[in-house]
């Protein structure tokens, strides 16, 4: 089953039952008060349009996913609640056509139809196993066929819903327009400055992921890793980079050390031929921004903060690798 315990940086809503007609052969009931008001509507919609025999389902904080048959073929509908991030991630995972990722058969503004994965589980277990070296290969792994996939695309080929990492640039201004302090003046000004001059110098963007990390790889019997869930970003490979080396995310003490950062990246940037420092530094603010979305998300975040920390912690080293 797909490991629906966290999305991306977010800690979510363990999975809940939803409840369906019998006729749709869902048997676990809930209290409908716990249901997003027309979620169960459009789960049933997108069943009957896209021909999904559905077997169960769970409610997340931002999705609900129905586990079903289509013509013999184990499939995933997952229906989002909100316009936002993933609102078009099926645009995303069709321009990827599987390598790499997830396959894709049918999507619609907030709403995936994909293949189901199995065993569907995540690669978090793995590097809070001790064996994070070995999930940072996968990583790579993942990443080099993606981006091998992406770097054939045509300008024509890019999804238009796609923004730049430069669009998210925004967030830094954004924030100290707001005047909150739960993320230190200095440390936004120093990632958005940090940010902007990387966005201007990029050497060459393509299609990314833009929130692969542990959570978001699954395992397939037949297929192996896979990414599932992308943002859908256009920027440099090495800007890939900076989810993976803040996650796990309940986990901050294994990946907080400065020899795991510089491990994990050693590995990233030999696999991968990237810039060593130009992806460190994009770590360090893709750090601060993720603090700060996560003000905007309605969280509270303090010292604690695992960005934050991982943010303080590669500061110095960005004098280190210059």
């Amino acid at each position: 089953m797909v490991d629906l315990e966290r999305v991306g940086d977010r800690p979510i809503q363990s999975g809940v039952a939803l409840r369906l007609p019998t006729a749709l052969q869902i048997s676990v009931e809930i209290p409908a008060e716990v249901i997003e008001s027309n979620l169960l509507a459009r789960i049933q919609r997108h069943a009957r349009q896209w021909g999904v025999a559905l077997e169960h389902a769970s409610e997340t904080e931002t999705s609900g996913i129905a586990f079903g048959m289509r013509d013999q073929n184990a499939v995933v509908l997952k229906v989002i609640k909100q316009p936002g991030d993933e609102w078009l991630s099926g645009k995303i995972l069709e321009a990827f056509d599987g390598h790499g990722v997830v396959r894709v058969h049918e999507h619609a503004p907030g709403a995936v139809l994909i293949e189901r994965l199995r065993p569907g589980n995540s690669l978090v277990e793995m590097s809070t196993d001790g064996r994070d070296e070995e999930a940072t290969d996968i990583l790579a792994d993942v990443i080099q066929r993606m981006s091998a996939h992406a770097s054939s695309m045509s300008p024509l080929d890019l999804p238009k819903s796609a923004p730049t990492v430069h669009d998210w640039a925004k967030g830094f201004e954004r924030y100290l327009a707001t005047g909150d302090e739960q993320v230190p003046k200095s440390l936004v000004k120093a990632g958005g400055e940090t940010y902007l001059d990387l966005c201007a110098s990029q050497r060459r963007p393509l299609l990314l992921h833009g929130d692969l990390q542990h959570y978001n790889v699954l395992g397939d019997a037949d297929r192996g890793w896979l990414a599932i869930d992308p943002k859908g970003v256009i920027g440099e490979l090495e800007y890939e980079i900076g989810a993976m080396l803040r996650n796990p995310f309940e986990r901050p003490e294994l990946f907080l050390s400065q020899s795991t950062i510089e491990r994990r990246l050693g590995q990233f940037t030999t696999r991968l031929n990237l810039d060593y420092q130009r992806t460190l530094r994009w770590a360090f603010a893709q750090a601060v921004l993720s603090a700060i979305w996560g003000v905007e998300d309605g969280f509270s975040v303090d010292s604690m903060n695992p960005s934050l920390r991982l943010a303080e912690v590669i500061r110095p080293m960005l004098a280190e690798h210059p």
